[in-house]
Parts: C-alpha cells; structure tokens; sequence
C-alpha cells in the first residue's frame, strides 16, 4: 500500500491528511528528512510560499525532496506547494525547487478577500466540473514543452498542470468533499 507524505511546515497539511484517511490511505507528516524517507509519494500543501520554503531549506528538506523527485517520487503542489515547485516564480521570491517546468505568478488573483471558487472542466477526472477553491491563489504564466495543462479558468489560465510525476494545481481540492484529485494523484507511477 502506498504511504502518502504531506509536507507539515506550515499551511493546510491537515486537510490533506483528513481526505486521504477518507480514502483509506495511510498518509504520513513530513517535517525532517526521515519522514520523507517513509513515504512513496508527497503532497507539498497550501499555505504562505515564502514561509514553506524558508522551513524547507532550514530543516534540510529541500535537497531531500528534490532528490525524491529526481528519483522518481510522485509529488504534488497545491497553491503555496506550486509555487515551491515551480521552475520560475515571476515575483523572484520565494526560492523554489525547480521540479516542474512552469512559470508561476503569486497571489495572481488578488488578496484574500478576493478568494472565489468556481467549476472548472478536468477532463483527466472524468464526469462533472470540479468545484475549485482559490485562495489567495497564484497562476501559471507559462509552461515548458514537456507540461501538460490539466485545467483552465473560463478565461484560459491555467490552473492545473502536470509533468511526469509531478502534479500542481492552484486551488485547493482538499478544501472540498471531491476527492477525484487526490484518486488522480494517487494513480501516477513513480518514476512517470
């Protein structure tokens, strides 16, 4: 059975775990390089980026994490987890890893009084439109060859986007009771 890690710095990390103990899944807090060595694949949360990868680099996570993924561990970012992820960040800050060839803006929607949700088509999961969450949400500006956009805001941003084993998405879906993105994640092979 897959153990699932879910980065518990900072941010919503809880939610995360409380979905895929729903599911049946053995999900596990990641806070020092030992727990990441237990787990077969990594949710990177949503919270406050800059404070994520801060913790990351003092509790010598992020050379961890980024050879988990360099070795083929499935990882996903959600929000604050994508901008961690992501090759470039428009604003320059904070330092991310550089794990999925997207550029991404922060907080491109505005400021937590502007967070909104909205049904967006997932073709990847299949059935109805997916009630997304955004949150103080950033927004992927530009994507490498090798990226596949899984999902568009009706004015065509993207919102969600994977590569290989690497997921993202700009919104929270364990803010919701659909529980598609997590089974989606679940189901990316390692090394893929």
């Amino acid at each position: 059975m897959v153990k699932v890690g879910v980065l518990a710095l900072q941010g919503d990390f809880a939610e995360h775990i409380q979905v895929l103990d729903a599911m049946g899944v053995e999900a596990l807090e990641v806070r020092l390089p030992h727990d990441l060595r237990k787990v077969d694949a990594l949710i990177i949360p949503g919270g406050e980026s800059t404070t994520i990868a801060r913790l990351m680099k003092s509790f010598g996570l992020a050379q961890e994490i980024k050879s988990a993924v360099g070795e083929g561990m499935p990882t996903w970012g959600t929000c604050a987890g994508m901008i961690v992820l992501a090759r470039e960040i428009v604003e320059d800050r904070p330092e991310s890893l550089g794990l999925i060839d997207i550029q991404v803006r922060r907080n491109a929607f505005g400021r937590q009084v502007d967070s909104f949700e909205a049904d967006i088509d997932v073709p990847s999961l299949g059935g109805a439109p997916f009630r997304a969450v955004f949150i103080r949400a950033p927004v992927i500006e530009g994507i490498g060859p090798g990226v596949k956009p899984l999902a568009y805001l009706s004015d065509h941003q993207v919102v969600a986007a994977q590569e290989g084993h690497v997921l993202v998405t700009s919104f929270h879906p364990e803010l919701t009771h659909d529980q598609r993105f997590h089974s989606y994640f679940l189901k990316i092979p390692v090394g893929s």
